[in-house]
């Protein structure tokens, strides 16, 4: 399963507060792309779908879809301020590699653990 940091449960409480965002919840997917194969997203969604995952983080609801859920098992979701920016971080334990900017990722060639011996423990 994915699993949010404090702070990042306390920065989507603060999104989803905002009178715009009333009802909607975050969606986390991957999408082909980026310069390291697979890249992250996030959305505010309206509707989880039927196939969704729905992940109860803190009092907040995330939505994953299957697809994106076999990528991002065992995926921790952080949220970072430092000097160049904030934003949601993922630490995904099935990259292989990333790219620079951390916001892609090429997945373990055999799909699950990308640590030496592949534990992931």
């Amino acid at each position: 399963m994915i699993t949010l940091t404090e702070s990042a449960v306390a920065k989507l409480k603060e999104i989803l507060a905002a009178p715009e965002n009333q009802g909607l919840r975050l969606r986390v997917f991957v999408t082909g792309g980026g310069c390291a194969g697979f890249q992250y997203g996030f959305a505010l969604d309206e509707q989880a779908r039927e196939d969704d995952a729905r992940i109860d983080a803190g009092g907040v609801e995330v939505l994953v879809d299957p697809a994106s859920l076999a990528l991002l098992a065992g995926s921790t979701i952080d949220y970072v301020a430092s000097p160049e920016g904030e934003s949601f971080v993922i630490h995904n334990p099935n990259a292989a590699s990333t790219c620079g900017c951390g916001k892609s990722f090429a997945p373990a060639e055999d799909g699950g653990c990308a640590h030496a011996g592949g534990s992931c423990a």
